[in-house]
């Protein structure tokens, strides 16, 4: 790991000259040259400032192995960043030290770019030049903006199918591409319904979840969205275990087992990510933050697993019995409880001053599921008639009536909610909790997914009932986002088969966003 805040062309303050050198001094131990390949997982770009953004690469010659073939020592990689493809005209470089404790992964941090415009990097080690990739600035804080696009998905089961979705992104051109969770899944590899197998049993530490990104970064598609776009993500529960709430997994297993397992997919996450936030501290690491597009737009990035508190509606002795939590509920005393909560009691103090002070015209909450309150019909048991699950907002419905709440009273402009999760495509007006028969206060966007699946007739049979506008589940596919002083559009893209890899797309449906007045309208595809 490396950040770099103020380099020099030549120099910075943790690294050595000549990091294009094929041989590494390692000291008593003598020379020794790098092995081949060391971009395998190539170059990635994120969490972008009006004057900076982060780089990020891993090297990894043998990305299948825990240590990605690398020997164990510190390594000096150059980078360099221009304003043209060929690199004839550099505007800042340095190198980083790629350390064995980080997996030999860096991140970039530095400054002196200049507001909303676009760069171009790369990474030379070892003899080696790595692909090139395309970033960008953000736009100068408070600077009128005319437009902004984004695009936005999750879910990207690797079993599940390819990543056509990526390729109709890069050619939308966004500025900016959002991951709202599940960028890997942890589960062992399972050959029913798979298209492509995950290369490692299920990971349970950082060696196995170091191998499960690099299975994820060496697809080209993949690679290809992050040559094109910075990036901003958050994480859903995938990438460290499935349906995991705060120390306990869906097992309820010991937390103290768990929290090792939890600390080891937060380094991974780290390591494989262009993220802006510190390193993780053991089991603990702080990603929710704000991202400002100018006058236009901002984004508040949430975590919706780290801190939640406990489940509702479980039956009395489960975590204690170290049981599998129950999924599905139906009403219960604790339900509605007031001090329960997703986001930990911090971040949502956090997120609540955020959507107080914002004056950017657009607000974007970038959170991980549906907020909408989602009945659904358990295939398995319809005696039991409408449940709803308690992994989602809907088993929180008193923290997620608090955000709402919250963008009403402080009348935060034109506020959006995008999420993911569900492997489904849903829209919504978003209505104030103590008016829900009044008019709309915001909008809300899911899906879909990139490739997972959710096979569930009940979703759209109680689509209607649970507020939703618009709701399919049987395609895969991506959101784009573009918006401007007067107005949005919200389109959900549609793929023909995401086990193509070649598979064509299509626009499913559109939204449009007015700035004065709250809600959707939906359009014709």
């Amino acid at each position: 790991m490396a950040t770099d805040p103020n380099p020099t062309p030549s120099l910075t303050r943790r690294a050595m000259l000549g990091g294009s050198a094929a041989i590494l001094s390692i000291g008593a131990r003598g020379a020794e040259r790098l092995p081949a390949g060391l971009f395998s997982l190539s170059v990635a770009s994120g969490d972008p400032l009006p004057d900076s953004v982060i780089l990020w690469t891993r090297l990894a010659p043998q990305p299948l192995d825990a240590t990605g073939g690398m020997p164990p020592v510190a390594v000096p990689v150059r980078w360099q960043v221009a304003e043209d493809a060929r690199f004839t005209r550099i505007v800042r470089e340095g190198t980083v030290q790629a350390e064995p404790r980080w997996g030999h992964s860096v991140h970039v941090d530095f400054r002196g770019l200049k507001p909303a415009r676009r760069y171009h990097y790369r990474f030379l080690a070892g003899g080696e030049t790595s692909p090139t990739g395309r970033t960008r600035t953000t736009p100068a804080a408070g600077a009128p903006v005319d437009r902004l696009r984004l695009c936005y998905g999750s879910c990207q089961k690797y079993e599940a199918g390819h990543y056509a979705a990526y390729r109709h992104m890069v050619a939308e051109d966004p500025d900016l591409i959002l991951f709202l969770g599940d960028y890997i899944y942890e589960g062992a590899p399972s050959a029913k319904d798979a298209v492509r197998l995950h290369q490692n049993p299920e990971p349970r530490d950082l060696a196995g979840y170091r191998i499960r990104y690099a299975t994820y970064k060496c697809d080209p598609l993949l690679q290809a969205a992050h040559h094109a776009a910075p990036w901003v993500l958050t994480w859903d529960d995938h990438e460290v275990a499935n349906d995991y709430a705060g120390a306990l997994d869906q097992n309820n297993t010991d937390p103290a087992a768990f929290l090792l397992r939890r600390a080891a997919a937060y380094q991974a996450w780290y390591e494989h990510q262009p993220t802006r936030a510190a390193p993780p501290l053991g089991a603990d690491m702080r990603i929710y933050h704000t991202l400002d597009w100018g006058r236009l737009a901002q984004f508040q990035i949430v975590d919706d697993r780290q801190y939640r508190g406990p489940r509702a509606c479980q039956p009395p002795g489960l975590v204690e019995a170290h049981q599998r939590y129950r999924n599905l509920i139906g009403p219960c005393a604790d339900l509605d409880a007031q001090n329960r909560t997703m986001l930990g009691d911090a971040q949502e103090r956090w997120l609540m001053q955020a959507l107080g002070q914002t004056r950017a015209q657009w607000n974007v909450l970038a959170q991980q599921t549906l907020m909408h309150q989602q009945g659904r019909i358990d295939a398995e048991h319809p005696e039991r008639g409408v449940q709803y699950s308690a992994d989602n907002w809907s088993g929180y419905p008193a923290a997620r009536d608090r955000v709402f709440r919250r963008w009403v009273e402080a009348k935060t402009p034109n506020p959006i909610a995008l999420g993911g999760d569900i492997h489904a495509f849903a829209a919504a007006d978003v209505h104030d909790p103590g008016r829900p028969g009044g008019p709309p206060i915001a909008a809300e966007f899911v899906g879909g997914s990139i490739t997972s699946l959710f096979h569930d007739a009940s979703f759209k049979a109680q689509a209607a009932a649970n507020g939703l506008v618009y709701a399919e589940n049987e395609v895969r596919g991506y959101g784009r986002v573009d918006l401007t002083p007067a107005g949005g559009t919200v389109t959900f893209r549609s793929l023909a088969d995401a086990r193509d890899p070649a598979s064509r797309a299509r626009d499913l449906v559109r939204f449009a966003l007015d700035p004065h007045q709250p809600g959707i309208r939906q359009q014709s595809a």
